[in-house]
Order: C-alpha cells, then structure tokens, then sequence
C-alpha cells in the first residue's frame, strides 16, 4: 500500500519531548532479564498509533509494547519500536531511537529511523533509496576487515548465549579495527545504512527491532542475512547480520 511519506516523518518527529521527559522515563515496569519498560514507551506507541490510524485505518498495527498475535502478515502492517534502547533511556544514554516500518505482504516497503537527540532521522522507501536527513546515505566501501568498526549486540534479555557471543565477539575484535556496542539494534543498523559502522551482529532480534533498519541497510547498498546468511523472515525473531555484501559474507563464514 502507498503512504504518505512526508506525513509519517512528520508524526514520527513529534515524540521528540517524549524522550526527553526525564521523570516518565524513571517510571519502570521490569519485564524480563534486563528487559525495561517505561512510561515513556507506552505514551509513544500511543500517540503513534493513534496518529497513524487516523490517516490509515486500514492497516495493522505490531508495537512492542502490545499483543500481535492477530496480526496477519498477509496484509499492510506498521512495525513499530517506540523506544529501542529502553535500558539507554532509563539511564540518559542518549542512544535512544523509535523505529517504524511498514510491510505489505511480508516485503518491507518503508524503513524509518529517528534519533531524536541528534535531530537525526533516517528513511529508506523500497526501490528509492536510503536518506539521512534527506540526503543519501550508502554502507561503507571498506573491503578489508581489519580496517573495519564492527557493532555487536549482545542479546541481554538471553543470558545463557553470553558465552558463545563473547567467545565470538573476542574473536571479531582480536581481526577489525575496534568493536562497537550502542544498545540500540535500530540506530547500529542506521549506522550501517550511513556507513558510520562497517557491519552489525546480533542474535534474537525481533521484527520491530531490525525491520525498518533492515530495508534501510539494503536500500544504502548493504546486505541483511541471518547467521548461516540466509534471507530474514520479518515476522518473527531472527539473528542478524547487516553490512556491505563483502562484510557481512566474512562474518558469516569465518565467524558465525
């Protein structure tokens, strides 16, 4: 289905003094294993969801902070993540972001990222392109892993994959340049779209984490598999690798 682009980033914008309410983020509801939540998710999702159900009501809506087991992926469907980087925000780590996708029929057609302390938003349309802020954006060109910055996610709300991810990230980090880890999957994807990161590593990511950043990476020129480096399947949680074809292939197969 056919949005109006302008339109979105326009409602995404508005939750900007949502995350800087210092004292709704102090209110926290423990959900799992370092898994936060904070008033601050919830008035974001509504907003969001209230706003874009005024201009499409004809389209599910899968918001983290919800339940989507009626949510048929057959159909258009909103993808969103109010806050990636709860624990972030909980602390003033200002990596933060709210991610919205939107699929149609299980193919990702809209990818938006907002960062909203730095004003940054990234947007990647399918067929059309990556943006940062309206100009365009690319993966990086390194070819040369040892010059590279890799990101790494270290899968908090699963403790018993700590030692198989930090026998790996060793690993990654004795053959890049330097390692990374922002505590934001969406905004280390947006990196990757932007070139900042050269790739980006995670295990059991679920779709409102990776499905805007990953049509951003693909349409930026990079790539998105999972660990073995087949395809990604959207609707439900997924390892993900992300970086320039050439990146992404050597982690995959030296050391995932």
């Amino acid at each position: 289905m056919s949005v109006d682009t302008q339109k979105i980033i326009e409602i995404v914008k508005q939750v900007k003094p949502l995350f800087l309410d210092r004292e709704g983020s102090s209110k926290i509801k423990v959900k799992g294993v370092a898994d936060f939540v904070t008033q601050i998710d919830f008035k974001v999702q509504a907003q969001v969801k209230t706003a874009l159900y005024e201009l499409y009501p004809e389209i599910q809506f899968m918001g983290e902070e919800k339940d989507n087991s009626d949510i048929d992926f057959d159909g258009d469907v909103w993808i969103l993540d109010p806050v990636d980087g709860t624990t972030n925000l909980i602390h003033d780590f200002r990596n933060s972001t709210l991610s919205l996708a939107l699929a149609g029929k299980g193919v990702l057609t809209l990818g938006i990222i907002y960062h909203p302390y730095s004003d940054e938003i990234f947007v990647a349309e399918r067929g059309k392109g990556a943006l940062l802020n309206g100009s365009p954006i690319s993966v990086s060109k390194r070819q040369n892993f040892s010059e590279c910055l890799i990101s790494i996610g270290t899968s908090p709300y699963y403790r018993e994959l700590a030692k198989e991810n930090f026998r790996i990230f060793e690993k990654v980090f004795t053959d890049c340049a330097d390692i990374r880890r922002l505590g934001s999957a969406a905004l280390e994807l947006a990196y990757v779209a932007a070139g900042r990161i050269d790739a980006y590593f995670e295990r059991s990511l679920k779709p409102w984490d990776y499905a805007a950043g990953m049509l951003l990476v693909e349409e930026a020129g990079g790539k998105v598999t999972d660990y073995k480096g087949k395809p990604v399947d959207i609707t439900g949680n997924s390892d993900i690798v992300a970086g320039s074809q050439t990146i992404g292939e050597i982690l995959v197969e030296k050391y995932l």
